[in-house]
């Protein structure tokens, strides 16, 4: 059949050849060149395929317009609006009226989970015939030649646009909203703070459209700015029942060092650290977590109501009130040691009751210490109460009354006189403290510390730490003090050297020191001297330098003021003296040699009489 049919075509083509080669060529010359568009119009195709109906005009302009009214003209870039027919686990079958349904895969849905069979889509032509002959369509290419059109309209009238959360980014989230990568900010996805991203991940949300970049194709969206409208009027109406005292439900929407931000609805508040619990605490995470739902009563807020201060522990019953009445002056209690200052240390004794340690209630001792010498934070120790006043809400403790007063017996242990071992514990400029035990303490004055030496300052004589020997000097009860004394504890040499160094002794020394009226010399680690500068003359005129050893002679010896003055010159000054005085008495003596004697005088008066007599004769 299909041969024969084929015969025929040739026969009837082989047949039009002929006939159209036989025409007259006068014929051809002058009829019109036929358009080659209006020939296939009108040609008779039911002639030249045999062996088919001839169809009748009425019924193929029928079929035309059947055709032109539900097939798409499928143009390249256009987009089209199919309807799914099918969905398998990874292409969605499309109708768009074409000759055969396209396949689109399940990916370029993502953003539309709830996709299903009888959905109107989008979509674009990708390729009008695979290798199987498959109308390929993309929705993916015809949602982005529409996106921003379709962005901007949302982003001018403001309205509400669905988006696929993608992935996260730094920052924030990235959004197929239209298919285009918008970005959303991680403040923008709702009004607290997220503290996990990932939970939006493949997610479809509803979005506004708050920013649009036409140069760089940016588009930013916010699941915040939906919410905020909604959680405004709720605050509005909030804010206007707020009364101090009332009490409201919260969630803790986020904890800082300093407190802990309550949502009650649209409206935060801030419960500082100090209004979270009784006790002392740390750090607000010991009391409570994050979305935490908890009751708060509101303490105060300001004119505009926009910063409201809350309160939680102010819902419970003050601890100072429920303490036992048994509790009074004098009794021992236990607690913890929760803060140590310089000046103390604070002691929990029930939660919520704190009691002051002064560090002058630690110990007996007068020594001025630090509260951290005594105890550290978390400890477990036992104190008497001191003062209690349940109206302030203010008790004072002490640990050293746990201890016998030292000074309850001090005269028997430490009479006058008596000599003990202290550990010099601080510095004065006119002293040095020394602990001789636990709370009893005595005062050494610098001009007891040594017989011989001049001391400007205690620390040219000892340091902190060291042991001294010490006597007792002076003792007062009342008063709680205690005089000291560390030479006292050894024999004073001034006592020695009142004989070894008296007046006029001579004694052989170097020049130490020059000074600006005399110089120093040292006879020994014990006795300085000081000569007058008068009194460093030589005997040839020249004065005595440092270093330059010669005689000295003791002019003034003073034991109470430990003063001594020595004297070079008096020493040759000395010998003058006395070569003087021997030369005197050497002149003395011959003079008195060369004198005539009474008895010479009356023989050469009686020798002259007897002259004058025999003359007379």
């Amino acid at each position: 059949m299909a041969e024969e049919k084929t015969q025929a075509e040739v026969e009837e083509t082989t047949e039009a050849q002929v006939e159209a080669t036989e025409a007259p060529k006068a014929e051809k010359e002058t009829a019109p060149a036929q358009d080659p568009q209006e020939f296939l119009e009108n040609f008779n195709w039911e002639k030249y395929e045999q062996g088919i109906e001839k169809v009748e005009d009425s019924k193929l302009e029928e079929f035309e317009k059947l055709v032109s009214e539900n097939f798409v003209d499928t143009a390249d870039e256009e987009v089209v609006t199919g309807t799914v027919v099918y969905l398998t686990d990874r292409e969605a079958i499309i109708d768009i009226n074409a000759k055969s349904e396209g396949v689109i895969s399940l990916n370029e849905f993502r953003y539309n989970p709830d996709l299903k069979v009888g959905d109107k889509v989008e979509v674009l032509i990708d390729i009008r015939e695979d290798k199987s002959g498959q109308l390929v369509l993309s929705h993916r290419k015809a949602r982005t030649i529409m996106a921003w059109d379709r962005v901007n309209a949302a982003h001018d009238k403001e309205e509400v646009v669905s988006g696929f959360v993608k992935c996260r980014t730094k920052g924030g989230m990235i959004v197929d909203v239209f298919g285009i990568e918008a970005f959303l900010p991680g403040s923008q996805i709702d009004v607290k703070p997220i503290r996990d991203y990932d939970q939006y991940v493949n997610k479809t949300m509803e979005f506004k459209v708050v920013k649009i970049n036409h140069e760089f194709k940016n588009v930013v969206v916010s699941h915040k700015a939906l919410i905020e409208a909604d959680i405004e009027e709720q605050k509005k109406e909030i804010i206007s029942q707020l009364e101090k005292g009332q009490v409201l439900e919260g969630v803790v929407k986020n904890i800082t060092s300093y407190g802990v931000f309550i949502d009650l609805g649209g409206v935060d508040g801030l419960v500082h650290i100090t209004d979270l619990s009784w006790s002392r605490i740390n750090h607000p995470n010991e009391v409570v977590e994050l979305d935490q739902k908890l009751n708060v009563v509101i303490l105060d807020f300001d004119e505009n109501k926009s910063r409201i201060q809350l309160g939680l522990k102010q819902l419970e019953k003050h601890p100072w009130d429920a303490l036992s009445d048994e509790i009074k002056i004098g009794d021992k209690v236990k607690g913890k040691v929760v803060v140590i200052a310089d000046y103390g240390a604070f002691i929990e004794v029930v939660e919520g009751v704190e009691g002051l340690i002064h560090v002058s209630e630690m110990s007996w001792s007068t020594h001025l210490r630090s509260a951290q010498d005594f105890v550290k934070v978390g400890d477990e120790i036992e104190a008497v109460v001191l003062t209690l006043d349940r109206e302030d809400r203010k008790m004072s403790l002490g640990i050293k009354q746990l201890s016998p007063d030292p000074w309850t017996d001090i005269t028997t242990k430490y009479p006058v006189g008596s000599r003990h071992k202290g550990i010099v514990r601080n510095f004065t400029n006119f002293g040095v403290f020394v602990e001789l035990e636990e709370g009893i303490d005595g005062l050494i004055y610098i001009s007891d510390l040594s017989w011989t030496k001049k001391i400007k300052h205690p620390s040219e004589f000892v340091t902190v730490g060291d042991t001294l020997e010490v006597e007792v000097l002076e003792l007062d009860v009342e008063g709680r003090k205690l005089s000291l004394g560390h030479k006292q504890t050894t024999e004073n040499p001034w006592d020695k050297y009142e004989s070894e160094f008296g007046l006029d002794s001579v004694h052989t020394a170097s020049i130490t020191e020059i000074v600006d009226k005399g110089a120093i010399i040292e006879f020994n680690e014990d006795i300085t001297a000081f000569v007058p500068q008068r009194h460093l003359e030589k005997e040839d005129g020249k004065k005595l330098g440092k270093g330059e050893e010669a005689q000295f002679k003791i002019i003034e010896f003073n034991k109470d003021f430990k003063r001594v003055v020595a004297s070079h010159t008096a020493i040759f000054r000395e010998e003058e003296k006395r070569n003087v005085k021997a030369a005197a008495k050497r002149q003395k003596a011959a003079a008195d040699e060369a004198k005539p004697t009474l008895g010479d005088a009356n023989e050469a008066l009686q020798a002259l009489k007897d002259k004058m007599e025999a003359g007379k004769k």
